[in-house]
């Protein structure tokens, strides 16, 4: 057992890890470089869900204000709505039927629901996605700790072999 305030030894690694002071600079570069990866990557899909997520959370206003909404307000004569092609392109639609909606259930897939029954699968969406974006961002939190970490062992081995080589050309010359 170590004294106190001394580092741990190697025995108390978890398996298949690696003391990071025993890497080469060049080493420690390429792990930065894939971190960097790995962290890009990461960036770009939470991104994507969170725009996914905002999708879902259209459909329900959509569903809302269009279908729910325009019923309670005793348009039952006029049916007309705008139809969300995308977040900001829209056209004239409309309504024949108040009871039923098409859901897109992904590739491609629509089911007919009722709004209610829309809406909450809607929202069962947007609740799965809240939790992959909790998830993914404790990863995304690990991953640039230990992209800190590595950046803060290359800074040292670079000034400890820069140090290095300005005392062996001082003793050279």
């Amino acid at each position: 057992m170590p004294p106190p305030n001394t580092p741990a030894s190697e025995g108390d690694a978890p398996p298949g890890a690696v003391n990071i002071n025993s890497l080469s600079s060049q080493q420690l570069r390429a792990l930065q470089t894939r971190l960097s990866t790995e962290l890009e990557h990461l960036t770009s899909s939470h991104a994507k869900l969170r725009a996914a997520q905002s999708r879902f959370r259209d459909c329900v206003r959509s569903i809302n204000d269009g279908v729910i909404g325009s019923a309670k307000k005793g348009t039952q004569g006029k049916d007309e709505i705008l139809v969300p092609l995308t977040s900001s392109l829209y056209v004239k639609g409309r309504l024949t039927d108040r009871e039923h909606v098409l859901v897109d259930v992904g590739t491609g897939y629509y089911v007919e629901k009722t709004p209610a029954k829309a809406i909450e699968f809607y929202d069962q969406k947007v609740k799965e996605l809240d939790t992959n974006l909790t998830e993914l961002e404790k990863v995304v939190q690990t991953k640039s700790s230990q992209q800190r970490v590595f950046e803060e062992a290359l800074r040292q081995k670079l000034m400890s072999e820069g140090a290095a080589s300005s005392g062996q050309a001082a003793a050279a010359g």
